[in-house]
């Protein structure tokens, strides 16, 4: 079954569907009939609408929810800054962080459990493009915490939808709408805005994380595929309702807003959404699930071909974001180099491992919570120990990455590496460049005797009537 057989067995219920419009009440009654904004609503409840896109966004893209809650989320002092000497995950005019432009291909080492963080400071800008007040571009993360978040506390982000991908532990992740277990090979999107607090009820987690400051994640169009393949939308689960009820205790509501925080006072629990409907929800996926595509008879896809979610920018076929995975598959195409070719790319791809080896770097530096970043036009495939091996392999039937989940976060965008990326991590390997391709040797050999296509054996180079020219002779 293309299923992940998790170690921590799932917990909590939920409804499927990718972009799916879904109800669901915790209390018979909660959800009012035809009417989403009654007089009065159901059981005492308030009314409140989320919206994930503007009013008039087109019916296709429009995402919003109707929630029905204890208190309405505005039920708050006002917020103020906090941390504000530490916490600045918005480079360039906004803060005092600022981006390093480099061409140069980078490879950080595993980045290290912290045991002392909670998850929202447990986050870390590690390169990205944009700017989250203009809702435009992407932010790369890494996080690694070893402590819940308060009982008391609550957290989201004005700034983008958060895509979560954990490497290392477990993440219980209660949310306004309903509660999500995410594991290792599951990933999570919770959208800008929704309030949630993290729990480890496995001990330290790490992994990373993708913050989209424009549009929402989609599934990629199937063209010629057909209609089923790649992520299938039955795949995807969303919460059930589940909420709970406090009016007296003080919380604290954390905001993440233009890459800094701030923080509120409230009497209430900012969890207490009775009912809900809707389509602008947190939703999460298991990587098994993920149908591979690929060639049955010579050459391979393009990487595209493994894409779960993308993220289209005002360009259609060019992403802000694609979410694409290296899932375990068969090779069995004829005559071809099955690893990915050597390429540059207009488009900046950041990888990360979640487990075992990615089959285009087997030579031991790309290791399970490590990452690469090969920027826009920055040269890079598979290194020297990889190619050796492929281009002498027998061409038969073969499964590779049993065991192993690589993916990429790649982007449009020309991507900025962070002081703390570059710099203060101290996980960026120097010696990648000479481990990967400083070994390549050429291989290049001259016909024997040479035969010049191009060339002055007959005639003078360039001449009209040259037979060497050919198939250019005239």
């Amino acid at each position: 079954m293309p299923v992940t057989d998790f170690k921590v067995l799932e917990k909590y219920q939920y409804q499927n569907g990718f972009n799916a419009y879904h109800e669901t009440e915790a209390v018979d009654g909660a959800l009012p009939i035809g009417a989403n904004n009654p007089q009065k609503a159901p059981l005492g409840l308030y009314n409140e609408k989320l919206s994930g896109t503007a009013f008039t966004a087109p019916r296709r893209e429009n995402q919003q929810t109707w929630l029905y809650r204890i208190l309405p989320a505005s039920a708050h002092e006002p917020f103020e800054a906090r941390e504000t000497g530490t916490f600045d995950t918005n480079p360039g005019v906004h803060g005092k962080e600022r981006w390093h432009q480099i061409p140069n291909q980078l490879r950080w080492d595993p980045f290290d459990l912290d045991e002392t963080v909670d998850w929202v400071h447990s986050l870390r800008l590690v390169a990205g493009a944009g700017d989250p007040t203009m809702k435009s571009g992407l932010g790369i993360f890494i996080f690694a915490a070893g402590k819940d978040m308060d009982a008391h506390e609550a957290f989201y982000s004005a700034d983008g939808d958060l895509l979560i991908v954990p490497q290392h532990g477990v993440l219980d992740i209660q949310t306004e709408l309903g509660r999500l277990l995410v594991r290792p090979n599951e990933i999570c999107v919770i959208p800008r805005g929704i309030r949630h607090r993290v729990t480890l009820p496995e001990g330290p987690v790490r992994g990373y994380m993708l913050e989209l400051y424009q549009s929402h994640f989609e599934l990629p169009e199937l063209g010629p595929i057909g209609s089923n393949g790649l992520a299938n939308a039955r795949d995807f689960q969303a919460p059930v309702a589940a909420f709970d009820e406090d009016t007296e205790t003080e919380h604290t509501l954390l905001a993440k807003f233009s890459g800094h925080l701030f923080a509120a006072k409230q009497k209430h629990t900012p969890f207490d959404v009775v009912a809900w409907h809707g389509n602008y929800y947190p939703y999460k996926y298991d990587l098994a699930r993920f149908n591979t595509i690929g060639s049955i008879s010579y050459d391979h896809p393009d990487p595209s071909i493994f894409t779960v979610l993308t993220a289209q920018s005002d360009h259609a076929g060019t992403a802000v974001a694609d979410f694409v995975i290296f899932p375990p598959r068969w090779l069995v195409a004829e005559d071809t180099f099955r690893p990915p070719w050597y390429h540059r790319n207009t488009m900046s791809e950041f990888m990360g491992l979640i487990h075992g080896q990615y089959d285009a770097k087997t030579g031991g530096g790309f290791q399970p919570a490590g990452a690469s970043l090969h920027n826009v036009m920055s040269a890079h495939g598979p290194d020297a120990s990889t190619h050796e091996k492929a281009s002498n392999a027998e061409l038969k039937p073969m499964k590779v990455g049993e065991g192993s989940m690589a993916f990429m976060f790649e982007s449009c965008y020309m991507v900025g590496v962070t002081e703390w990326g570059l710099k203060k991590c101290a996980k960026v390997q120097q010696d990648y460049n000479a481990e990967s391709w400083a070994p390549l040797k050429p291989h290049f050999k001259r016909q024997t005797p040479a035969k010049i296509v191009n060339g002055a054996s007959e005639g003078s180079n360039g001449d009209v009537g040259n037979k060497a020219a050919v198939p250019h002779y005239t």
